[in-house]
This record gives C-alpha cells, structure tokens and sequence, in this order.
C-alpha cells in the first residue's frame, strides 16, 4: 500500500503557554485504510488533525502527505486533503448547493465531475430538495451532510473528519460510515476522530490513541481482534492517567 500521511515527532505548544498541549506523536496511514483517533476530551486529537489539515502551526516535528511536506508546500498538501471539522461552518448564508459548487469552484472540479458526485452524494446521504435551502435553516445533521458532501467533492486522496458522527441520527450516522468505509475502499485514505468505540472498532483498520498530548498506543485491527481484548477495555487501560 502507499503512503498518504508521513507524522514524525509531532509538537504543539500555543501561545502563552509554557508546556506543549501535544508532546509527541509519530504515526503513518496508507492508502485504503480507515484509520480512527480517540482519547479523551483535551487529549490533543483535534490538534493534531488541525496541524496535518494547515489549519494551525505546528511547533516542531513533520508532517508529509504523499511525500509533501507540510511546511515546504503547503498549497500542494491542501489540495489531497478533504476536511469535515467539528464544529458548524460560517457559510450560512449559501445554500448546500451553492456551498458545494463554491468548494468544487476552489479544487477545479469539472462541471461534469461535480454533477456526478452530488449525485452520488445525495444518493447515499438524501438532502433531496433541501440541498437549495439556506444552510442557516439547516439542522446540525443537514450542515454535517453538507459538510461532508463539500469535504470530498474533488475527491481527496486524505479525507480527514474531526468528531464526524456526533449529533447524528442512528439513519446517517450508518450512512456515513459505510460511505467512509467505502471511500477507503477506492484507494484512498480516512482519518476521524471520534469518541464512539463501538464505530471506530467496527469500521478501521487501525486505531491511534492519543492520551494527555501523547500517542499512547497504534493499533493494527486485524491483529487487536485476534486478542479477544474489547477496544474499550484497551483504551481505559491505556488512559487510566
């Protein structure tokens, strides 16, 4: 398999602070993996996906996405990546439509290509009509669509989500993840972060768990299920401090 993401020696610190928010984190994740992030609230999984995505500055360590580095070439690392945050976007005042056409408009989408993929967009995740509305009138499950749905339009080879499945209802948060699953499935890679055990053990491939700033723990799954141990008994054992 290739390699999507190269982390090495990871660091954060912000400003003001006299301690490093992330002390240390080195991982890789390969094409056709799902790969899932937890820990506990403050643990430093937000930071570390905002650092691959550009979003914030990262203190020391490196970070490549197919051989590119972050710091060298930012521009060219953004344009692989596809990223759902977790908190609502400001575009408010788009409709989903217009927001997805927007962010297709960025990445040079065809109009061909866009059309296919919302398509196949509201295929699985059924905004139907809605998707001309205002997203101001949106529930949060509506903006998460929407959200996902721009994330990936051009087709990302790293698709990464912070916290994709909460406030979501049972209906699409299985719609989402077996979409996850299979846009690994197509060759490229997922990275989210969740605090739901149950998805993260059903649905990845390996497992990274970041614990007061640090990685504690990278799991591959196939091998994790062979010890009959649960991901929950895992996590609490690795994250009793």
């Amino acid at each position: 398999m290739e390699k999507v993401l190269e982390v090495k020696d990871l660091k954060k610190k912000y400003k003001g602070n006299d301690y490093h928010s992330l002390k240390s984190a080195t991982f890789d994740c390969y094409l056709g993996e799902v790969v899932g992030m937890v820990g506990k609230n403050g643990a430093g999984k937000s930071t570390i996906l905002k650092c691959i995505t550009g979003l914030i500055p990262y203190t020391e360590g490196e970070i490549k996405v197919l051989g590119i580095d972050n710091k060298q070439n930012p521009t060219e690392v953004k344009k692989n990546i596809g990223f759902v945050p977790d908190v609502s976007f400001a575009f408010e005042k788009m409709t989903g439509m217009e927001y997805i056409n927007f962010v297709a408009d960025v990445y040079n989408v065809t109009k061909e290509e866009r059309e296919l993929r919302i398509k196949e967009f509201q295929d699985k995740f059924n905004l139907g009509d809605k998707i001309f509305n205002l997203i101001s009138s949106y529930s949060h499950g509506m903006k998460q669509k929407v959200s996902v749905m721009a994330s990936i339009v051009s087709t990302p080879k790293l698709w990464i989500l912070d916290e994709p499945h909460t406030g979501l209802d049972p209906q699409t948060t299985l719609a989402l993840r077996n979409f996850m699953k299979e846009y690994a499935m197509k060759g490229n890679c997922v990275i989210f972060s969740s605090h739901n055990l149950d998805i993260v053990e059903k649905i990845c491939d390996k497992v990274v768990i970041i614990n007061n700033g640090e990685l504690v723990a990278n799991i591959d799954m196939k091998e994790f299920k062979k010890t009959g141990q649960s991901l929950e008994e895992y996590f609490i054992e690795k994250c009793r401090v």
